[in-house]
């Protein structure tokens, strides 16, 4: 990738990320409330919260971010091509 690709490339992605966490963020928030019937995940400092709990709530969360970062990585990534002609490597 040229200089000139690169520099215009790492402010789409900085942003794509940015708008890929909110996403994520609400994402998860809606997941979370049909599994587990509650509006918030269970704060893993919070010990009147059981362990399993926690770890659950985590795993969720790791996955649906890990998913959606996926997402909007190859889908920043396809973009960039189709107006650069380039591949953003």
């Amino acid at each position: 990738m040229s200089a000139a690709s690169k520099a215009m490339y790492k402010p789409l992605a900085l942003a794509a990320s940015v708008a890929g966490g909110i996403a994520a963020s609400a994402v998860f928030g809606q997941v979370w409330k049909r599994v587990a019937g509650e509006s918030e995940a269970p704060d893993p400092k919070d010990l009147s919260r059981s362990t399993r709990e926690v770890l659950i709530a985590a795993a969720v969360q790791g996955t649906v971010f890990g998913l959606v970062k996926a997402a909007v990585d190859r889908a920043g990534a396809q973009g960039y091509r189709k107006l650069a002609h380039a591949d953003p490597r």
